[in-house]
């Protein structure tokens, strides 16, 4: 390769085709002009679609305003943005009675959660049990708590303090917690990159008690779940359950990088000055797009509108020729498909004009924006299901 051909860009993604230059709610569209419908929704990000008037204006006037002054001092928005999460992972109608710190993605509020844990726990006591097939981010210590040990090997050696168990295998995470002292149990109500996997009904409730028993923490990674996907604010809450620590991103600035993580009071008084931080984190630019993402979902109802699309698109899934199951909640689904075709119809499908995620080889993946239209529902289902029959995948 020339160096003239070659791309300035560090080669940590497959360049893809096409290249988006534009989008409104679940529309993309690229440098040709073509239209696409976005059913990964940014992997969970765009909650509210691209471009939504009322975060890009919140965005245009903080802009304007004041974007970034550091945490040295203080922040006007960032008291009302972490009351308003507090009282979202409380149900929505009362505080749940924590504290918020600010960062920029997932893997930084997961970042913050294990050191928090840690911090919690004191000396001889650090060590945190997570799942297999689960996925905490990419920085070294996220890595080494995402249960996928092929991720782990280039990396080698992986920060240690991490037990991997099986998801949804509640005598294997006694036996974990049984075996030295645990600081905290680290789990996401539904497996997001790990297929959309949906655990029973009682797991969270029982790890919530053996976590009690033991003396550790719950943390909850909500950052693909939360803030409506499932059609909860948070998805632990179909359990019935308060953990003591929920870790949130993604959806939580609609595409402006933000990520949080809430704890409990009384943990999170465990950190003191200097314990931890974040240049970026809780900056006015970011959370003016937060607070007007959780104005726009609350107004919009984005949980109610979850379950009754979620329910429209998992029936038209089960459906489509080719797919043997339906997994998930509200609108984080997952279509398991007969053999390992799952890169092919994605392809297929984008072709076609519609983005979804080839999450696993047998395994679909669809997160379109919570506003998500019935119109764009059935124009969704109709291209897959043009792709199941086995037509041409040709646009």
């Amino acid at each position: 390769m020339t160096p003239e051909a070659r791309s300035a860009l560090m080669a940590t993604y497959t360049p893809p085709e096409p290249v988006f230059v534009r989008g409104s709610g679940t529309e993309l569209f690229d440098q040709t002009g073509a239209r696409y419908l976005d059913f990964i929704g940014g992997l969970a990000v765009v909650s509210l679609g691209h471009a939504h008037p009322v975060v890009a204006a919140a965005v245009a006037e903080q802009a304007a305003t004041l974007a970034h002054v550091s945490n040295l001092y203080q922040n006007a928005l960032a008291p009302e943005v972490a009351t308003t999460i507090d009282r979202l992972v409380g149900g929505g109608t009362s505080p749940a009675g924590g504290q918020v710190f600010f960062c920029n993605s997932g893997a930084e509020a997961n970042e913050c959660a294990i050191k928090l844990a840690r911090r919690w726990a004191g000396p001889g006591r650090h060590r945190v049990v997570t799942a297999l097939g689960s996925f905490h981010g990419r920085t070294l210590a996220t890595l080494a708590a995402t249960g996928q040990p092929e991720k782990h090997a280039p990396f080698a050696p992986v920060p240690e303090g991490f037990t991997h168990v099986p998801y949804d295998d509640i005598d294997a995470l006694e036996r974990a917690l049984e075996d030295g002292p645990v600081a905290a149990v680290l789990l996401e109500p539904i497996l997001g990159e790990g297929g959309v996997v949906v655990p029973s009904s009682d797991y969270l409730a029982a790890a919530r008690a053996l976590c009690d028993r033991h003396g550790s923490l719950l943390i909850c990674d909500e950052i693909q779940t939360g803030l409506g996907r499932t059609g909860r604010w948070f998805a632990f809450q179909g359990q019935g359950l308060q953990p003591d620590i929920v870790t949130i991103a993604k959806a939580l600035g609609n595409g402006m990088p933000a990520g949080a993580c809430w704890a409990r009071a009384e943990v999170a008084a465990a950190f003191g000055p200097g314990d931890h931080g974040s240049t970026f984190g809780g900056q006015p630019l970011a959370l003016s797009a937060v607070r007007a993402t959780l104005a726009v979902m609350e107004a919009e109802d984005v949980c109610a509108r979850a379950r009754r699309a979620g329910a429209r698109l998992a029936q038209g899934l089960r459906d489509v020729p080719g797919v043997v199951e339906v997994r998930g909640a509200g609108l984080l689904l997952a279509a398991r498909l007969e053999g390992e075709r799952a890169r092919e119809l994605a392809a297929a499908a984008l072709a076609k004009g519609l983005l979804v995620n080839p999450v696993r080889a047998d395994t679909l993946r669809l997160a379109p924006p919570l506003l998500v239209s019935d119109d764009e529902i059935d124009e969704a289902l109709g291209i897959l299901r043009s792709l199941g029959t086995g037509r041409d995948g040709s646009r």
